[in-house]
């Protein structure tokens, strides 16, 4: 191909992306080129890699369905303007060749695509106007998170713009002691439960991560921008549009698939019938991670999407009302098995040992019998102290931090400050 102007670097090497600088000046031209989730585009780049994709993209030589999807931009299209304007914004492209890429997050998407993109390449061409379930071809972010670990530990919470009283408090609650449990809470940093949800994570000191519809650069609402600079403190704010890209309204459809992708689970705590919300539980039932939905009043026409999804056929949201039922469907082993845990309202729980342990399970109050009164006990001493196996130890040791009985360091395991000395006696 001759024609390479898009795809040359006139401001120097590409620094921190951790790929070959080719494989960053053509996902960054792919990215600008066509929409979000086109299929022809990604089945193109699928098939001849990157660089080769992004030539014959700028070239004018591929089929006509790749050509109608790129042909208004590709002659515009300047990868070198965007990734310097990235790179004074402190923005990063993170891309599959990279370290950063969410391999994990993004391979029930990529199964799901493949059965798509089967049937586009039989002739099924239909539209789906809530989105296409494809992987992104790059990714812009800003923040100290690192996105490789999406998903890992991470729930999404979304609902309505327009939330109650009732939808921002039951929010506040999950978001906030989600956080407080080191879940990185997702959403679209939007007016109503996304807003929410983001700032009760920040409030409880965790962290965050928006997925934006707009180029980074470019928040939206606007008036949320100073939310969106301290979701970047340990968190993460994501595009898959380059800097100055507008939030135009098929963007938000699109990006709701990346919501659900980055997350273990979907929780909608607020929703109405037509709720985009709705969007994004769906994408998040086709990709085989666990849908929740907070129920509401039955008067309220807010919650009248949340009692669709628990009751809808043949893949019914789970009802979830609490942090512990959240941390149950998508937590580690043995969370959840409490009654109750930190939340911004009630503060922390456990005061008293006898009510703290009735909610675990008869190995974990073996295994924290078999903790000495005072000092440190590796987990093989527990073992042989508690007659459980070092396995079961391990599986147990979530729910007793979660209880807040023990705690555990590089050295081993202990019992709570608070139990301590109830404990001596």
């Amino acid at each position: 191909m001759e024609h390479r102007g898009a795809l040359v670097r006139r401001g120097g090497p590409v620094t921190g992306a951790g790929a070959d600088e080719s494989v960053i000046l053509a996902r960054a031209f792919l990215s600008r080129v066509s929409e979000p989730a086109s299929i022809p585009v990604w089945d193109w780049v699928r098939r001849h890699g990157p660089v080769a994709a992004a030539e014959s993209i700028q070239a004018g030589d591929v089929p006509p369905d790749v050509a109608h999807a790129t042909a208004a931009r590709r002659a515009a299209v300047r990868a070198d303007d965007d990734l310097t304007a990235a790179e004074r914004l402190g923005i990063r492209l993170v891309v599959p060749e990279g370290p950063e890429w969410p391999h994990f997050a993004f391979s029930s998407l990529e199964a799901v695509a493949l059965t798509r993109l089967a049937a586009y390449r039989a002739g099924e061409r239909t539209h789906r106007p809530g989105g296409e379930l494809i992987p992104p071809l790059a990714l812009w972010a800003r923040g100290s998170g690192d996105l490789s670990h999406a998903a890992v530990r991470a729930v999404a919470i979304v609902g309505s713009r327009s939330a109650s009283s009732y939808g921002e408090h039951v929010t506040t609650e999950l978001a906030f002691g989600l956080a407080r449990q080191d879940v990185v809470v997702v959403s679209g940093g939007a007016f109503g439960i996304d807003a929410t949800a983001h700032r009760s994570a920040l409030a409880a000191e965790g962290s965050t991560t928006i997925v934006s519809a707009s180029g980074i650069d470019r928040p939206y609402p606007s008036s949320n921008a100073t939310l969106f600079e301290r979701a970047e403190v340990g968190g993460l704010v994501v595009s898959e549009s380059p800097p100055g890209s507008a939030p135009h309204r098929h963007r938000f459809l699109t990006r709701n698939r990346l919501i659900a992708a980055l997350s273990g689970g979907t929780v909608v705590t607020e929703a109405a019938a037509r709720s985009g919300a709705l969007n994004t539980a769906a994408h998040c039932t086709r990709l085989g991670r666990p849908l929740m939905a907070v129920p509401g009043p039955v008067t309220s026409a807010m919650s009248a999407g949340c009692h669709r999804l628990l009751r809808q056929d043949p893949t019914p949201a789970l009802l979830v009302t609490s942090v512990v039922d959240v941390l149950a469907v998508v937590g580690s082993i043995g969370e959840g098995l409490v009654a109750t845990v930190p939340s911004i309202a009630t503060g922390p729980q456990g005061d008293e040992m006898r009510s703290a342990l009735d909610g675990l399970d008869p190995v974990a109050r073996r295994v924290f019998d078999g903790l000495p009164a005072r000092g440190i006990a590796s987990e093989d001493e527990v073992a042989l102290r508690s007659g459980v196996s070092p396995i079961e130890v391990m599986r147990a040791l979530p729910a007793l931090q979660l209880a807040g009985v023990v705690e555990a360091g590089p050295d081993g395991m202990r019992i709570s400050p608070a139990f301590r000395r109830r404990r001596a006696g």
